[in-house]
C-alpha cells in the first residue's frame, strides 16, 4: 500500500496549509486515516484521526487549528492546518488502519516548515 501525503511547504506563522493523503489503487474509505508528525529531535506525535464513518479526534496541540476531513468520492483525506506556528514544523505522515487505535500502513511524509 502506497500512502502518500502531499501539500507540505514553507509558510509564515499564521498561514494555512492543506495536506492531502491518497493511495492510488487502494480504497481508503474503509479505513481510519491518521496524521502523525515528527520534528527533528522529537518523538513522533499523533495529531489527528478520522474513522471510516468520519468521527474525528485531535491532539491538544492542534485542536481548534487543524481540521481533518475525508472525501470518499476522491478517496482522499485532508488535514486543513490554520494558524500555523513554528512548533508545527515537522514531517507529516498519514496512516491507515481499520480503527484509529493503531497503524497498519504508513505513508511517505511531507515536510511542513513554519517560520516566525
Amino acid at each position: 500500500v502506497q500512502l502518500q501525503a502531499s501539500g507540505g511547504g514553507s509558510v509564515q506563522a499564521g498561514d494555512s496549509l492543506r495536506l492531502s493523503c491518497a493511495a492510488p489503487g487502494f480504497i481508503l474509505r474503509y479505513y481510519a486515516i491518521g496524521w502523525f508528525r515528527q520534528a527533528p529531535g522529537k518523538e513522533r506525535e499523533a495529531i489527528s484521526c478520522i474513522t471510516n464513518n468520519s468521527t474525528t479526534s485531535y491532539a491538544d496541540s492542534v485542536r481548534g487549528r487543524f481540521t481533518i476531513s475525508r472525501d470518499n468520492d476522491r478517496d482522499t483525506v485532508y488535514l486543513q492546518m490554520n494558524s500555523l506556528k513554528p512548533e508545527d514544523t515537522a514531517v507529516y505522515y498519514c496512516t491507515a488502519n481499520p480503527e484509529c487505535s493503531g497503524v497498519l500502513y504508513w505513508g511517505k511524509g511531507t515536510q511542513v516548515t513554519v517560520s516566525s
